[in-house]
């Protein structure tokens, strides 16, 4: 048996594939948006009504590089901005209907790239896997939770920073 250290390598070195494979439904040229555009929607999708000051957070920038993206992806007609009515120097950004379907469709996208290589691997695999991922997934849950609640990191749409 491995310690967890060299588990972790082990894992990261293997890792690489399936990111290659997810990237790979972003990677459609035909797409509206870079890959930092898209991180901007997804932190949006799942933290509507986030403030500029928010994402900015979430995303690791300063506010003025957060509002350059949201500027662009409101030209684009994927983000729509709105003043707080408490405080005006808040602006609070949402979706537009548009967004939220190029974002079903990254997804459609991504599940359709994993099915093919998931096709090439034994059922019994494919299980194993799904329950590997599910335990990594709630035990990354339980850390960042703890994380949050000893006031080490704070909370972020997209992963978690440091407090």
């Amino acid at each position: 048996m491995k310690s967890v250290g060299e588990l972790a390598v082990a894992v990261e070195a293997v890792v690489g594939p399936l990111l290659d494979v997810i990237d790979s439904a972003r990677l459609d040229p035909r797409l509206p948006v870079s890959a930092t555009q898209f991180r901007v929607l997804s932190v949006l999708s799942r933290r509507p009504g986030l403030t500029l000051g928010g994402l900015a957070t979430a995303l690791d920038v300063v506010p003025s590089s957060a509002s350059r993206l949201c500027d662009r992806l409101a030209a684009t007609g994927l983000l729509t901005r709105a003043p707080d009515p408490r405080d005006r120097r808040e602006v609070h950004l949402t979706l537009t209907s548009a967004a939220v379907e190029l974002l079903e469709e990254l997804r459609r996208r991504r599940c359709q790239a994993i099915e093919v290589v998931l096709a090439r691997m034994p059922t019994g695999s494919r299980r194993s896997l799904l329950r590997s991922l599910t335990a990594f997934a709630a035990a990354s849950e339980a850390l960042a939770s703890e994380l949050v609640e000893a006031e080490i990191i704070t909370p972020s749409a997209d992963g978690l920073g440091v407090a």
